[in-house]
């Protein structure tokens, strides 16, 4: 009885399964039939597949490369091939790396040129007092350097007994001439001659038409010397006291109204600087203050010790601020020049020998591209060659991206290298099915050999296969032999 009711309770368990079976392979294609993403999926012809890394390396069929990366299908319509050295980057590594690009853009290049200034004594305005005879200075009234002097003010008071003999000879001449003018006239001509060469000796040292009507007047021997100019003494050699010989120098002026301002600047800038140029300078001595004026002078040659340009700019100076030694920096700006190709300066990444700049020529990729360039203002620098207006560069991250770049045009020429050593296959199958063939038929040799000794006096067959030695090809029992031997074992 018991064993009745075992064999019903299995016999209906059994029918259920079967029900159940039967009734999920009538349901299954229903359910595949009523899914919308199927249907709906479009048909996207593959062109071929890319190398992941970026290389110019394309196959007609799926692969893996060298770090057993898939390569990346390129449907119909996709992206374009990529030049050699493009970078390949993904949404999220761009994310991370925080990669930013701008256009190129057509507009206009201040150019300016900075660099570092000190102010100097005009030369054309420096002024010195030397007499031209010898004598004593027996009155100094200009006795301390950095004296404020002004024209025609007496500066010091000499006494030369050659400047007496002179003196006295041309007042005795011009008394004689006029007392014989009427008596004598041929011994007043002559009077009158040795007077005008004793006024033309006394004119050659500097005695003014002035002095000479006062010579009868004062005390002789004695000249009082005047101030030529409104100045400063920047040198007093002299005491008062002191003796002279013709020519020394006895004081040193300057006039302070116009000073120099004489810039170091870049070898590499002199194509940007010209005559007439607008300058501003500045000093951290005299804060908040701008003084500006003009390039008067290029010097025709560079320093060879420190390789810069030096340049002279005329500043007036009327409130006497702009002292001189005075340290500074100075700006030279141009005429800004229309419709100029111009990227930001983060833009251009220079090696010393070459200029390249990252241009973007997809979404994620990016193209490394040499530009020759030109003058540069500020953060903006002019591309002259190599880039298109409207095209866009990377302005930050592009040191990595470079890196990148160099990492994978190193890969390609190894590529390159061994694609060109490598010998070209006979059979005309495509590159995937020579090298799957040939990974096959390694493993069908070099497995027996690993298992198996080699029997006294047979050749090698793994060796003679790679040295291309043509082998008999193995009858089945001897498959079958070994096998059994395996089987033994």
């Amino acid at each position: 009885m018991k064993r009745s009711n075992a064999l019903v309770i299995a016999v209906a368990i059994l029918v259920a399964l079967l029900a159940g079976l039967i009734a999920g392979r009538s349901m299954r294609p229903a359910i595949t039939s009523t899914q919308p993403g199927n249907a709906e999926a479009p048909a996207r012809k593959v062109l071929y597949y890319r190398n992941p890394m970026g290389l110019p390396d394309t196959s007609p069929v799926p692969k893996k490369d060298s770090m057993g990366m898939d390569y990346v299908p390129v449907y119909e319509g996709g992206e374009a091939p990529a030049a050699p050295g493009t970078v390949v980057l993904s949404p999220e590594k761009v994310q991370k790396l925080g990669v930013r690009t701008v256009q190129a853009r057509l507009g206009e290049l201040a150019t300016s040129v900075r660099g570092s200034a000190t102010v100097q004594v005009d030369e054309t305005r420096q002024y010195v007092i030397a007499p031209k005879f010898q004598g004593w200075v027996e009155r100094l009234n200009a006795d301390q350097t950095g004296m404020q002097v002004r024209r025609g003010q007496a500066l010091l008071t000499v006494y030369s007994p050659e400047l007496l003999a002179a003196q006295d000879e041309y007042r005795i001449a011009d008394n004689a001439a006029r007392k014989l003018e009427v008596s004598d006239p041929a011994s007043a001509a002559n009077m009158r001659r040795l007077r005008d060469a004793s006024r033309a000796r006394l004119r050659n040292w500097d005695i003014s038409a002035t002095q000479l009507a006062h010579i009868g007047h004062g005390s002789g021997g004695n000249l009082v010397i005047t101030s030529p100019a409104n100045a400063v003494v920047i040198d007093k050699p002299i005491v008062q006291g002191a003796r002279f010989a013709a020519g020394d120098t006895i004081l040193r002026l300057a006039d302070l109204s116009t000073v120099w301002l004489i810039a170091d600047l870049p070898a590499s800038t002199a194509n940007s600087v010209a005559l007439g140029q607008r300058a501003r300078f500045q000093s951290p001595t005299l804060p908040g203050r701008t003084f500006e004026g003009r390039v008067s002078f290029l010097q025709p040659v560079i320093d060879p010790q420190t390789r810069t340009l030096q340049v002279r700019i005329e500043l007036p100076n009327p409130d006497g601020l702009l002292r001189p030694g005075l340290f500074g920096d100075v700006m030279l700006t141009r005429n800004a020049s229309s419709d100029v190709l111009t990227v930001p300066r983060s833009a251009v990444l220079d090696s010393g020998t070459r200029q390249i700049v990252l241009v973007q020529v997809g979404e994620g990729r990016f193209e490394p591209r040499k530009v020759v360039v030109g003058e540069r203002s500020g953060d903006r620098v002019e591309v002259r060659e190599g880039l298109r207006a409207g095209e866009r560069v990377v302005v930050s991250a592009n040191f990595l991206i470079d890196a990148e770049s160099n990492l994978q045009s190193a890969l390609e020429g190894m590529s390159t290298g061994q694609k060109v050593g490598a010998a070209k296959p006979e059979s005309g199958l495509p590159a995937a099915e020579e090298a799957a063939g040939s990974a096959s038929e390694h493993q069908h040799v070099d497995t027996p050999a690993a298992t198996l000794p080699a029997a006294p006096g047979a050749p090698d067959r793994a060796h003679a296969d790679h040295s291309g030695m043509a082998m008999p090809k193995p009858e089945p029992m001897t498959h079958a032999g070994h096998d059994a031997q395996k089987t033994e074992h």
